[in-house]
């Protein structure tokens, strides 16, 4: 079984920042790529950032200069910085993972539950 946990979010002031982290375990051979996601109410979820294991990143392109995603491939861990936060950056964000659990079997696409962020003064 595996799990995706994400930690970080909170209410930030507009211009601010905050730090995101999602971190899978299990029974994990290979993370593939890793991405954020966010869904504000009333929105469609929407593509934040991605990053593959060899650390290409795609951005929206709302969040570009803005956001950067990384991540640490012997944490089997993904981070999202967050700067310059805007009160529509407000959403819950998700982290999500292809994960290969077994050699030879197929990998599956893992999400977390989410993290809040809220962006007011």
């Amino acid at each position: 079984q595996v799990q995706l946990v994400e930690s970080g979010g909170g209410l930030a002031q507009p211009g601010g920042s905050l730090r995101l982290s999602c971190t899978a375990t299990g029974k994990i051979y290979y993370v593939a790529p890793m991405a954020w996601y966010r869904q504000a109410p009333g929105k469609q979820r929407e593509l934040v950032a991605r990053i593959t294991s060899g650390g290409t990143t795609v951005y929206a392109d709302s969040v570009k200069g803005r956001f950067t995603i990384s991540r640490d491939n012997a944490k089997n861990s993904v981070y999202l910085h967050l700067s310059s936060l805007k009160p529509e950056d407000t959403a819950l964000y998700s982290c999500t993972a292809l994960i290969l659990s077994t050699p030879g079997e197929r990998s599956v696409d893992y999400w977390g539950r989410g993290t809040q962020v809220t962006v007011s003064s």
